[in-house]
């Protein structure tokens, strides 16, 4: 079936193996199934609603509104909503059913839900530090990490500062969705199982090899692009151990002037080289970009799923659609990460919970429908608690009234979010200017005005060999943004190891750089440059002229 989407009236497909899933995770009552109709956004203008709720990396500080202490949230000071910390909100201090009412159906489902979001406290980051993290305090969406700093969206980690996206890795820097095993890892992205590599991409099973571009299984390389099993190469070209090592000692990657005049060359030999036009590793009947061990599956960044579409960064899922960034989930729709949960319907922060509906940061919960804040809720409504009978009668008589107010099958509008747009990953992905935001009704907000500090970033010495001890102390100001950032001692540490000089940039320009590098979520019809095959890829024509098919590809690499 071919729709025209509701916002951007682009016409998009749902097929039947969809309408079967959505027919699947319709929530039953009384042995009734509640059938959730086809979406009307098409899968991008989903996806910009979903992540609208989502801010990852803009801080601020505020107070808890019940210890009074101050604390750093996700949550502007402008947000009207309370903001309690960590500690505080998963404490037994105040209980979240105290803030129950019942269900008005003379009212759309969507406004009830709003005055119990903007009452309910709101937890000031997400992430597990001081229980199962250790010294983590400054990530989002973190989880089972040890001094890390400014990792966001990341588990099971160790060591790692200015990262989104990684697991079961360690002494990961500047770097995106690196999985596997992988240690000692610098500005690199959309790789796995590295050590000691530096300026990497779409690369695998790889140790000492620094700027490449689909590496696999490579050790000692520099300035490489599609070798397999190979060592001792720089660009491309063989060499003896002695001769390798001769070599790249004249590559002084210590000096920042050094390390950008690498960058220039390396980005300018790339262009002579064609792009594989997806990259998939041990996948089945799977279409999508950077997925690795996954079956069935029309997604993005994910590692080990089946059956899912539309779904972007994640690992361990079954049988999902339109997830972003979440992990060990089963029969789940619309949400943002909803972690070990299943049956999970159009919800936000959601853990390990089961049979939830239209409800954000509820955990450890089940059969909860338009709440906030549970911690081990069963069969709530509006934050009210209500008997199993109770709860199915009144969750389907919500449903007709959502229905006859066409909220049935739609996630949370925009308008509902609690971050300004421009604090979100809506913006990274789908930015609006102020004025468009403010003819749609979308809250933007500009960052408020800070007096720039006296720093150095001038004086800077070029080389990381002649930078002292006590440049963490000191206020350096971004080249590109001009707005102050300051080092961390762990994080020189790491340049030291790595022979890096210190960066010019602030945490998020070098964010937005590493974005750059990567292709958009999404499929362009091409052509094969070289068998003229019909073809599906996430490079656009007007960014890459040559992309080839698979076949064709193996042959310049293999």
């Amino acid at each position: 079936m071919i729709t025209p989407c509701r916002q951007c009236q682009t016409d998009f497909e749902v097929t039947a193996e969809d309408k079967e899933f959505y027919q699947k995770v319709s929530p039953i009552f009384k042995g009734i199934s509640y059938h959730l109709p086809s979406p009307t956004f098409c899968p991008e203008c989903r996806a910009q609603r979903r992540l609208a709720f989502r801010n990852e990396r803009k801080f601020y500080t505020r107070q808890c509104a019940l210890c009074t202490k101050d604390i750093i949230s996700i949550h502007r000071t402008t947000n009207p909503v309370t903001v309690y910390c960590q500690r505080c909100w998963w404490s037994d201090r105040w209980d979240p059913l105290s803030y129950g009412r019942d269900f008005d159906f003379s009212r759309p489902f969507f406004e009830q839900f709003e005055d119990l979001y903007q009452t309910v406290p709101q937890i000031a980051l997400m992430n597990d530090n001081g229980v199962a993290s250790e010294n983590c305090e400054y990530t989002q969406d973190f989880a089972f990490g040890k001094n890390c700093y400014l990792a966001i969206a990341s588990w099971k980690v160790k060591d790692c500062m200015y990262c989104d996206a990684v697991y079961n890795s360690a002494d990961i820097v500047d770097s995106t969705n690196i999985v596997s095993g992988s240690e000692l890892v610098y500005e690199s992205i959309h790789s796995l199982n590295l050590y000691s590599c530096a300026f990497l991409a779409l690369s695998e099973n790889c140790s000492n090899c620094w700027f490449g571009l689909d590496l696999k299984g490579c050790k000692d390389c520099f300035c490489c692009f599609g070798l397999r099993q190979k060592q001792y190469c720089i660009f491309n070209q063989p060499y003896s151990e002695s001769e390798y090592k001769e070599k790249v000692q004249t590559f002084d990657t210590g000096s920042y002037q050094g390390l950008e005049t690498i960058k220039a060359q390396f980005t300018e030999w790339l262009k002579q080289f064609p792009k594989k036009y997806l990259h998939m590793s041990n996948c089945e009947e799977s279409l999508g970009d950077n997925l690795i061990n996954c079956k069935n599956t029309f997604s993005f960044d994910l590692l080990k799923a089946e059956h899912c579409k539309y779904y972007v960064r994640g690992e361990d899922a079954q049988w999902c659609y339109d997830i972003h960034q979440s992990g060990c989930l089963q029969w789940c729709y619309e949400g943002i990460t909803p972690d070990n949960a299943y049956m999970a319907l159009f919800t936000l922060w959601c853990w390990k919970s089961k049979f939830t509906l239209y409800s954000d940061n509820c955990h450890s919960s089940e059969h909860v429908f338009g709440c906030t804040g549970l911690k081990r809720g069963n069969y709530c409504i509006l934050n009210k608690q209500y008997t199993k009978e109770a709860y199915e009668e009144l969750a389907a008589r919500i449903i007709q009234h959502m229905k006859s107010t066409n909220e049935w099958g739609e996630f949370f509008p925009i308008s509902l979010s609690p971050f300004p747009y421009n604090d979100t990953l809506a913006q990274e992905h789908y930015p609006l200017t102020q004025e468009v935001a403010k003819k749609r009704a979308i809250r933007f907000e500009e960052e408020p005005l800070k007096e720039s500090i006296e720093s150095i970033s001038n004086d800077l010495p070029d080389n990381i060999k002649n930078i002292p001890d006590s440049i963490f102390k000191e206020t350096l100001s971004c080249l590109t943004c001009n707005k102050n950032y300051r080092l961390i001692e762990q994080e020189l540490a790491f340049y030291r190891k790595m022979q890096l000089p210190i960066p010019r940039k602030c945490f998020h320009c070098r964010h937005f750089e590493r974005l750059k590098r990567q292709n958009p979520r999404q499929l362009f019809a091409r052509n094969c440059s070289e068998c003229d095959i019909s073809l599906m890829t996430t490079y656009p024509l007007v960014r890459e002229p040559k992309v080839l098919c698979e076949p064709c590809y193996n042959k310049r690499v293999y």
